[in-house]
């Protein structure tokens, strides 16, 4: 029962009995995992706030294969997210970016590219107080690592290019032309196609907030939240709270 360490993200953390906690967490490593913190919920706990949630951390644990939980040892904070969570909204996008990630990587599979997204999203809200930007990014992104996404250059069907808005079906991935549009779909407007081109095409903290409109963040966020709902087969709870603004 070697002792491990790596990188990671707190995804989630949960009462267990009196004193402990279970944590779900993204190790940059071995990919999603949980774990037992012994003694976690305790005054004096060694763990302090290493484990609340999206907690950037250096994690060291125990892991048993016959045994679905780890045992988490010991943590060491390298960047916190409380001052972000004070921020109702911006607490609302990172606990959806922190649902998205625990619903959709499978257990133990190491996910560096879904790691270095979730870091660089929270990092942005954390810094520039804004969360339109960064949870369409995220979520854009997730999509396409996932392999769902298609092209926002073509459409699906005939291959023509749209220069204009496009159709889409969270139940299909890529986007159509209107001579290919089949029952049930929706309108995605140019400029949210034109959002999620760009966002493709550079790195988040290359992008201005004053460069993308709200609008189209928002309508295209919804397409893809609506994409990945389909995908894992449940409605995403946190996306409920986020509606409200």
């Amino acid at each position: 029962m070697p002792l491990r360490e790596s990188e990671a993200i707190v995804l989630q953390s949960y009462p267990l009995g009196e004193a402990d906690r279970l944590v779900s967490f993204l190790s940059r490593s071995m990919g999603r995992m949980r774990g037992v913190a012994a003694g976690a919920r305790r005054t004096k706990s060694r763990f302090g706030a290493t484990l609340e949630r999206m907690s950037y951390v250096r994690i060291w644990f125990f892991e048993r294969e016959t045994r679905e939980l780890v045992r988490i040892n010991q943590c060491e904070l390298i960047e916190s997210f409380v001052t972000a969570f004070r921020d109702y909204s911006a607490s609302i996008a990172l606990a959806l970016m922190a649902e998205i990630t625990e619903a959709v990587l499978p257990d133990r599979e190491p996910a560096d590219p879904s790691f270095r997204l979730l870091l660089l999203t929270a990092q942005t809200i954390k810094r520039r107080c804004e969360f339109e930007l960064p949870l369409a990014y995220f979520a854009l992104w997730t999509v396409r690592l996932g392999g769902w996404l298609g092209s926002l250059e073509h459409c699906a069907r005939c291959g023509a290019e749209l220069p204009s808005g496009a159709f889409v079906n969270s139940a299909t991935p890529g986007v159509t032309c209107g001579k290919c549009r089949a029952a049930g779909t929706k309108v995605l407007s140019t400029g949210a196609l034109s959002a999620g081109r760009k966002m493709l095409s550079e790195r988040l903290d290359r992008i201005e907030d004053r460069e993308l409109k709200s609008d189209p963040l928002r309508e295209l966020t919804n397409y893809l939240l609506d994409l990945l709902e389909h995908q894992i087969e449940r409605k995403l709870k946190s996306r409920e709270l986020l509606e409200g603004f």
